[in-house]
């Protein structure tokens, strides 16, 4: 092990083993080894001089995660989770082992997908012939252009597709949470109406983008829908668990 610690990319049962030919970060990618003792383990590696989110480690992080999670239930870290050293990161793992073992049952057989929903941009000519007030502010602009009016008539106009965007948005929260095990709001994002992940049956992966799809093409005139997964389940573990401590060890 390097002076640099121990970078850690997940927690797995003991029973679970790592893929043939399993790499980390780092230029080269970093042999991954398995730390721990009792019920779980810790899939490590050395952890590279001066880590950076560059995208090839961003990358190698996440992709080491989803081929972990063919074998079996994962808890995964976030991208730059470094324990000082195996015997710190053995002490962690032991003293927090229940409450991990109950996280990987919850997660098991499951992925997380994220649904971000943004205001349709293509969809003027729905909101005119739809939206009362901005029809009358447009007939405004046409008869006495000047600039105040072309203000509130963006406005009105931003309004629209916000408000449209987000009761779609409801609508398809209310059809798809009935298909998750689990629903976990994400943070406010610039410019989007919803950011919501969703803890799903590896299973029924397929049926669950079909299912955001066919909502999307069915409501392409109130909102610009962005799916992104299947992912690691980030969004569904005890956020102390999935990023580095004070002291750096999960």
């Amino acid at each position: 092990m390097t002076s640099s610690g121990v970078y850690v990319y997940a927690i797995i049962p003991a029973k679970a083993a790592l893929p043939p030919g399993t790499a980390g970060v780092g230029g080269p990618p970093a042999p991954v080894r398995l730390v721990g003792e009792g019920k779980v383990r810790a899939v490590v590696s050395d952890a590279p001089p001066q880590l950076r989110a560059r995208r090839r480690d961003l990358m190698a992080h996440q992709d080491l995660l989803l081929r972990l999670s063919g074998n079996g239930p994962v808890l995964p870290m976030r991208f730059g989770v470094i324990a000082p050293d195996e015997d710190s990161l053995r002490h962690s793992l032991g003293r927090s082992q229940a409450e991990h073992l109950a996280t990987l049952a919850r997660l098991d057989g499951a992925v997380e997908f994220n649904l971000k929903a943004l205001p349709a941009q293509d969809a003027l000519a729905a909101v005119v012939a739809e939206e009362k007030t901005v029809r009358r502010l447009r007939e405004e602009v046409r008869r006495r252009p000047d600039y105040e009016a072309n203000v509130r008539l963006g406005e009105a106009v931003a309004t629209a597709l916000s408000r449209r965007a987000a009761d779609a948005g409801a609508k398809l929260l209310r059809e798809l949470t009935p298909k998750a095990r689990a629903v976990a709001p994400g943070p406010d994002v610039h410019g989007c109406v919803l950011n919501v992940s969703f803890l799903v049956d590896r299973g029924e992966s397929d049926a669950f983008g079909t299912a955001v799809r066919r909502f999307a093409d069915a409501h392409r005139e109130r909102v610009d829908l962005r799916i992104a997964g299947p992912l690691p389940c980030y969004s569904f573990v005890p956020s102390r668990a999935s990023r580095p401590s004070a002291a750096g060890v999960v």
